[in-house]
């Protein structure tokens, strides 16, 4: 290569390393801060498109525009009425001013960090200022109360808010926005993510709602055994009459039976006298004597006399 191709190549890639510090872009989503020397110069760049900046002397920072998401770890703090409980935070927020947020936070993560003690310090606050049945509720809408709430359900319908979850969210997100726009940060929004008693008082809570359940369980079962036990003494009195009426049912078919064999026996005697007294006689014989019993008759008796009548032809 020519000294001369040498030396156009060498501009150009001057040329090159020039431009690229010259030159940058500003997407939809960013805005630019131009420092020099560290210390910004200039107002903060919005415009999306192609810029130019004093190469290799001055910088550009970049911050995000959109709304940005700022999720706090979850606290425990006391309310008015003395419960413990775990508050966890969200909220929405983004960079309004990006030259004041330069100055005082320099980063997101410092933005971040800001956030943290704002946000927490102004919910403790206002969770302190009011009783846990606010920190629940918005409204003081009809309670539904249910079996196993049933022995509180008149302290639920007394218990009337006059804040409310939303209001103190409200209170959180303007006491909150007048501390970070000293930062260049603007809120948008605050919300009480979630909601929870802390240990202690959580096993106390269970341990209630599992004595209020075996109430309820030992209140059924007590009425189901009432139940059965009415069931069972319909079942013995509908047995009873059942029995009763099957008794007086057969004692009358026996007694029709009864007085039917007796006219029987009564008609074949007054016909047979002789054969029907026969008849009665070997009944009696069979009912008293067994198969190794020794029978002694008289020749006076009327059973020798039907045996000695019936061998004779």
């Amino acid at each position: 290569m020519t000294p001369g191709k040498m030396g156009l190549l060498a501009v150009l890639l001057m040329l090159f390393v020039v431009g690229g510090s010259t030159l940058y872009v500003v997407s939809e989503t960013e805005q630019v801060i131009i420092t020099q020397f560290g210390r910004p110069v200039g107002e903060p760049v919005v415009v999306a498109g192609l810029h130019f900046k004093i190469p290799f002397v001055q910088t550009a920072n970049r911050f995000d525009r959109r709304w940005l998401a700022w999720d706090g770890d979850a606290n425990q703090m006391p309310t008015r009425d003395k419960k413990f409980i775990w508050v966890d935070t969200y909220a929405r927020w983004r960079i309004k001013d990006p030259l004041l947020f330069f100055q005082r936070v320099r980063d997101e993560r410092g933005a971040q960090t800001r956030l943290d003690d704002i946000l927490d310090g102004e919910t403790r606050k206002a969770i302190a200022n009011v009783d846990l049945i606010e920190v629940v509720r918005s409204e003081n809408r009809e309670f539904t109360v249910t079996a196993e709430v049933a022995a509180g359900e008149e302290a639920a319908k007394s218990a009337q808010i006059s804040v409310g979850r939303e209001a103190i969210t409200n209170e959180v997100l303007r006491r909150s926005s007048i501390k970070t726009g000293a930062f260049g940060i603007e809120l948008v929004d605050v919300r009480l993510k979630r909601i929870n008693y802390v240990e202690n008082v959580r096993r106390s809570v269970y341990e209630r709602m599992i004595s209020e359940r075996q109430k309820i369980r030992d209140k059924l079962r007590s009425e189901g055994q009432g139940r059965s036990a009415e069931i069972l003494g319909v079942k013995e009195k509908e047995l009873k009459r059942i029995a009763s009426g099957a008794y007086r049912q057969a004692q009358g078919i026996r007694g029709i039976a009864d007085s039917t064999a007796a006219r029987v026996y009564a008609s074949a005697y007054g016909e047979e006298p002789e054969f029907y007294n026969l008849l009665r006689t070997l009944e009696l014989y069979r009912s008293t004597m067994g198969e190794e019993d020794v029978l002694v008759l008289s020749t006076d008796g009327d059973f020798y006399r039907f045996l000695r009548g019936s061998s004779n032809p």
